[in-house]
C-alpha cells in the first residue's frame, strides 16, 4: 500500500477517535437539569461539577500522558485511552448516586487524558511538510464531537425520557471505535536519524526563559478555553432558563455551535500554512465579538450565532497547535502538548463550575436574558486578552527553528501533492 494511504488512513482514524474524546466531554451539557432532578442534586452547581471533574481528570494527567507518548506506542495509548473512556460513561449510565457519578466521571477524563499528547504528536510527525492542514483534518473530528454529542444527548435523553440512555449508547460506540483504530491504525517507525536525533532532544526548552514564555503562553490561550467551555455550560442554562429551550433544542443549539468547524478547521488550518499568527487572531477576535452580542440577539437568532461563533472558535486550536508542533523536537512533542493543555486546560475547566454556580445565584433573574449581559462580556474580555498568546507562540518558534527543532517547517512551507 502506498505510504501515503497508511498515513492518510491512520489520521482519519485519529479523527474519529478526536470525535469520542469531545463527544464525552460535552454529552452531558443539555442533560444538566434532567441529572439534578433523577440523582437528587441541590442544584445546577453539582451538575455542572460533574463535568468540571471529568475534565481536570482529563488535563490533569496531560504531562504524564506526553512523557508515555515520548517513550512508548503511541496508537496504543490512543486505543487503551477510549476504551477506559468509553467504560467510564458507561459505569455512568448505572451510577445510583452522586457519588458514584463523581467516580464514573473522573474515571471517563483519565482515559480521555490519553488523546490529545499523544495523537497531536503522532500526526505532526505522519506530516512534516503542511502540519496546520493535517491537524485542521484532525479537528474535524473534534467538530464531529461536539456537534453530535449534545445532539444524540438532548434528543434521545427527550425521546426516551432518561438521561441514562445516551450516555450508556455512547459509551458502548466508543467501546468499538477502540476496537476499530487497534485493529486499523498504523504507526510510523523511526528511521535511524531521526532515533539518534531523538536521543539528543532531552530537554523540553533551551532555557529557563523559555519555559517561562511557554508557561505564559499556556496560560494565556487557557483564557481563551474559559470562554469557550462557559459559551457551553453558560449557554445551556441560559438557554433553558431565559428563553425556554427544552432539553432537545438546547442540545440541537450546542452542537450547532460546532457544525460549521468540520469546515474552518482544515480550511483556516490550510490558509495557516502561510500565515499562522495572522489567522489565528482573525478567529479569537471575531469569537471575542460574537460572545457580546450573544446575549442580546432574539430567540430566533441564538442557534445562527452559535454556528458562527463555532465556525471562528475552533479553527483557532489546529492554527495554535501546528505552530506550538513547530517549536520543539518530535521527541518532546507529547510532553509539551502535554504540559500545554494541563495549563490551559485546567483554567479553561474551572468555567463549567463557576458559571453553575453564578446562575444559581442569580435566583429568579436566571429568567431574564439582561441579567447575562455581564458575563458574557467578561468571557468576551478573556477572549480577547488570549491574544497575548500569540506572542509567546511567536518567540517559541523563532527558538525552535534556529535551534533544536529540525524538521520544523518553514514560514511559508510548501504544499504536499495530495491531501490527507
Amino acid at each position: 500500500m502506498n505510504p501515503d494511504s497508511h498515513r492518510h488512513r491512520t489520521l482519519a482514524l485519529a479523527a474519529l477517535l478526536h470525535a469520542f474524546t469531545h463527544i464525552y466531554q460535552v454529552a452531558l451539557m443539555p442533560l444538566y437539569l434532567p441529572m439534578v432532578r433523577d440523582l437528587g442534586l441541590a442544584g445546577e452547581g453539582q451538575a455542572t461539577l460533574l463535568v468540571t471533574v471529568m475534565l481536570a481528570a482529563y488535563f490533569g494527567p496531560s504531562y504524564p500522558m506526553g512523557a508515555l507518548a515520548d517513550r512508548f506506542s503511541r496508537k496504543q495509548l490512543l486505543g487503551w485511552g477510549l476504551l477506559v473512556n468509553a467504560l467510564g460513561y458507561i459505569g455512568l449510565s448505572r451510577a445510583p448516586d452522586y457519588a458514584t457519578a463523581l467516580a464514573c466521571v473522573a474515571i471517563a477524563g483519565l482515559g480521555g487524558s490519553c488523546f490529545h499528547p499523544a495523537a497531536t504528536a503522532l500526526v505532526a510527525g505522519l506530516y512534516p511538510v503542511g502540519k496546520g492542514r493535517a491537524l485542521g483534518w484532525l479537528g474535524v473530528g473534534a467538530s464531529f464531537g461536539f456537534f453530535s454529542g449534545p445532539l444524540y444527548a438532548g434528543w434521545r435523553a427527550e425521546t426516551t425520557d432518561n438521561w441514562r440512555t445516551p450516555i450508556f449508547e455512547l459509551g458502548v460506540l466508543g467501546v468499538v471505535g477502540a476496537a476499530l483504530f487497534a485493529r486499523l491504525a498504523t504507526e510510523p517507525k523511526p528511521s535511524q536519524a531521526a532515533a539518534t536525533s531523538n536521543r539528543a532532544a532531552s530537554t523540553l526548552f533551551p532555557g529557563g526563559a523559555l519555559v517561562a514564555v511557554f508557561f505564559a503562553t499556556a496560560l494565556a490561550f487557557g483564557l481563551r478555553d474559559f470562554s469557550g467551555h462557559g459559551m457551553g455550560s453558560l449557554g445551556s442554562l441560559f438557554l433553558q432558563k431565559s428563553h425556554g429551550f427544552s432539553v432537545k433544542e438546547v442540545g440541537a443549539a450546542l452542537g450547532g455551535m460546532y457544525l460549521l468547524s468540520a469546515l474552518s478547521n482544515p480550511l483556516f488550518g490550510h490558509l495557516s500554512d502561510r500565515g499562522r499568527f495572522r489567522w489565528t487572531c482573525v478567529v479569537l477576535v471575531a469569537s471575542a465579538l460574537l460572545i457580546v452580542v450573544f446575549p442580546h440577539l432574539p430567540r430566533g437568532g441564538l442557534v445562527p450565532a452559535y454556528l458562527v461563533y463555532g465556525f471562528f472558535l475552533m479553527a483557532s486550536y489546529p492554527m495554535v497547535e501546528a505552530a506550538l508542533m513547530e517549536s520543539v523536537h518530535d521527541a518532546v512533542r507529547g510532553r509539551v502538548f502535554g504540559l500545554f493543555i494541563t495549563v490551559g486546560g485546567m483554567v479553561g475547566n474551572l468555567s463549567h463550575a463557576l458559571v453553575g454556580r453564578w446562575v444559581e445565584s442569580l435566583g429568579p433573574r436566571a429568567a431574564e436574558a439582561a441579567a447575562y449581559y455581564t458575563v458574557y462580556g467578561a468571557l468576551a474580555a478573556l477572549m480577547t486578552a488570549s491574544l497575548a498568546g500569540l506572542a509567546g507562540l511567536h518567540r517559541l518558534r523563532h527558538a525552535g527553528q534556529s535551534s533544536e527543532s529540525p524538521d520544523a517547517a518553514p514560514a511559508v512551507a510548501p504544499q504536499p501533492r495530495t491531501d490527507p
